[in-house]
């Protein structure tokens, strides 16, 4: 019998994307790999813990949350976070940022500055720049005054970034002109707190590195995986990844597998089986079915 391995997350490295294993394992994701498993039957989701601690209780956790925690390690997990207003004393620098996910789809927000943009490319960031940095309080309030001056939110569902990436613009400044809009809005407001720095407009293009400019990308997405199942499974060649997506080409078409719905279950490596996981059509798709393939 295969040994299972137990997934703990999709983390972008200096070197791009890896799929993390309990135990320290790391898988590297190069576009052209088949990446392929299954979940045993009779398997269960259970809470993956929180702040690097295994969940006390050995909660099950429902197949479609992203989150993979019980209740009380997602509270526990969101006390401790930069999020929750609970660290005013961080030390560290922190970055106020402008990413754009698709055409009317921009957010602002705030990240430690030693992260660089890793967290821009775990947010599926398709095109990014860096507005301020200071200390985190500061960068805070900065966050909030753009928030409210520009109208733009500090979160956007998941799902509406996915389903704008089939039809990006083609060319890096047209997909930065959003943003570089804003961020002459943004330096022009008044109110921005003295202890933060502005930065001169860069944008940063992650459309290449992701895999879905028009130049590299291969046929669009015709469906997204709902959850994982026990005795189902999925395999295809990798031929994107975007935020925590993997874009894989199955017998189906291209399937957006998000692993964050890996974690927390049991995985065993496959052959050449086909997908058998619950699958929703992606608007504006054909010929994938809801529910098992």
């Amino acid at each position: 019998m295969a040994q299972a391995w137990k997934c703990s997350g999709l983390r972008w490295a200096a070197g791009g994307p890896v799929l993390t294993w309990v135990g320290g394992r790391r898988s590297a994701l190069t576009r052209g790999k088949r990446v392929a498993f299954g979940v045993a039957e009779g398997g269960v989701r259970t809470c993956g813990g929180a702040r690097g601690h295994a969940c006390p209780a050995g909660a099950a956790v429902p197949g479609r949350s992203t989150g993979a925690r019980c209740e009380e390690c997602a509270r526990l997990d969101r006390a401790h976070s930069v999020a929750a207003d609970t660290l005013a004393d961080d030390p560290r620098p922190y970055r106020v940022y402008l990413a754009w996910f698709g055409p009317g789809l921009v957010k602002v927000g705030i990240t430690a500055y030693e992260r660089g943009d890793a967290r821009l490319l775990e947010q599926g960031a398709v095109c990014f720049s860096w507005l301020g940095r200071g200390p985190l309080m500061a960068a805070r309030r900065t966050e909030e005054l753009l928030r409210a001056a520009l109208r733009v939110p500090d979160r956007i569902p998941y799902s509406h970034k996915r389903a704008v990436r089939a039809g990006l613009p083609g060319t890096e400044a047209e997909r930065a002109a959003e943003i570089a809009e804003l961020h002459a809005r943004a330096v022009g407001l008044g109110g921005w707190p003295e202890s933060l720095t502005p930065e001169p407009f860069r944008g940063v293009d992650h459309a290449r590195v992701f895999g879905i400019e028009q130049s590299d990308r291969g046929p669009a997405a015709v469906g997204e995986v709902v959850q994982l199942v026990a005795g189902g499974a999925i395999g295809g060649e990798l031929v994107a990844v975007a935020g925590p997506d993997l874009h894989l080409a199955t017998e189906r078409g291209v399937v957006v597998l998000d692993t964050r719905l890996m974690t927390g279950w049991e995985l065993v490596p496959t052959a050449g089986e086909p997908c058998a996981v619950p699958v929703r059509e992606l608007k504006g798709a054909a010929g994938v079915q809801d529910g098992l393939f």
